[in-house]
């Protein structure tokens, strides 16, 4: 039977004419749909109830895989290079041991003080603040600032400010505010606010 006469079948058949308890003596095209449809359903439950879960596992399984993937390349990273992170540890260490030594002890405070003082008369300035304002506490250093005021030129603050900053101990300039004291623009009258680090070692 063509297909053309089957769909002709199909068209002739009633459908209320189909006792379901007689579904044997059915016309072969209904059987065929019936079981097709049987097919349809028993595959997409099997899909729903088993396949659906598998597939789902398996996506999960798969970017465990690719996390436990990442995770040994990173420590096989790590193992593989671990000489060169020891040493760049120690070189941390060492730059860490310098710097510390660069923060004055309580006891040299005074001898910063006093070298910060010398170095604006050095630079021909008048001087008239150079003050240790309450020490601020940070997790492993205190901070020490300094109230400086001076007056002199525009060349003579700028060698001031360079000389400070290569002092051999740490010091640091902020806030620094500059007004004219002449009308002339000649004369400057500078503040600053220099701090210095101390570290806390066992405190």
């Amino acid at each position: 039977m063509s297909l053309a006469d089957s769909l002709r079948s199909l068209n002739e058949i009633d459908l209320n004419d189909l006792d379901v308890s007689n579904a044997g003596i059915w016309p072969a095209p209904v059987k065929a749909i019936v079981v097709l449809i049987i097919f349809g359903l028993i595959l997409g439950g099997c899909y729903w109830f088993i396949v659906k879960d598998q597939v789902s596992q398996l996506d999960r399984v798969v970017a465990k895989e690719q996390e436990l993937r990442q995770q040994y390349e990173s420590k096989a990273y790590q193992v593989a290079n671990l000489a060169v992170f020891k040493q760049q540890m120690a070189e941390m260490e060492e730059t860490f041991g310098a710097l510390v030594k660069q923060l004055p002890s309580d006891t040299e405070v005074p001898g910063l003080l006093e070298d910060i003082t010398n170095t604006a008369l050095g630079n021909s300035l008048s001087l008239q603040e150079v003050k240790l304002q309450p020490e601020i506490r940070r997790d492993f250093y205190a901070e020490l600032p300094i109230n400086i005021r001076v007056s002199g030129s525009y060349h003579e603050l700028a060698s001031f400010i360079s000389s400070v900053a290569s002092l051999p101990r740490i010091v640091t300039l902020h806030d620094l505010t500059i007004k004219p004291t002449s009308a002339d623009g000649e004369g400057l009258d500078m503040h600053v606010l220099a701090r210095t680090y101390r570290y806390r070692a066992g405190e």
